[in-house]
């Protein structure tokens, strides 16, 4: 699964939410300054040529759909992201977000709880 641009990935998180919608409809989630309507829809007929969203016709008018799930998306680019950047390491991804996130001892507590519930 190729990895998205930013802005790919932009409109993807409002389709994963909205789970359907034509531009019009995701233009209205888009954050300011919001794109020009032919680039907002550049964007889509390329998430579809690359097969993570497909659309349902009526008359001239699309109304696209997410194909591929945040889920399996999500897992691509976090398994990704940990072999570029943790070598590879789950262990060296939490000890980043516990020292550089400075995450509380409530959620560091949480995460020894998630482990340990998956342990079992």
């Amino acid at each position: 699964m190729e990895k998205l641009t930013n802005k790919e990935e932009e409109v993807m998180q409002i389709l994963w939410k909205i789970e359907k919608g034509f531009v019009n409809d995701i233009m209205e989630y888009m954050p300011e300054p919001k794109p020009h309507y032919n680039t907002l829809s550049t964007i889509v007929r390329l998430l579809e040529e690359k097969g993570f969203v497909s659309y349902k016709s009526f008359g001239k008018s699309h109304q696209y759909f997410p194909v591929i799930s945040l889920e399996a998306y999500r897992s691509v680019y976090v398994s990704d992201s940990i072999k570029k950047y943790f070598g590879n390491s789950v262990s060296n991804l939490v000890n980043y977000f516990v020292k550089e996130e400075h995450l509380s001892e409530e959620e560091i507590r949480e995460l020894i709880k998630i482990i340990e519930n998956n342990k079992k």
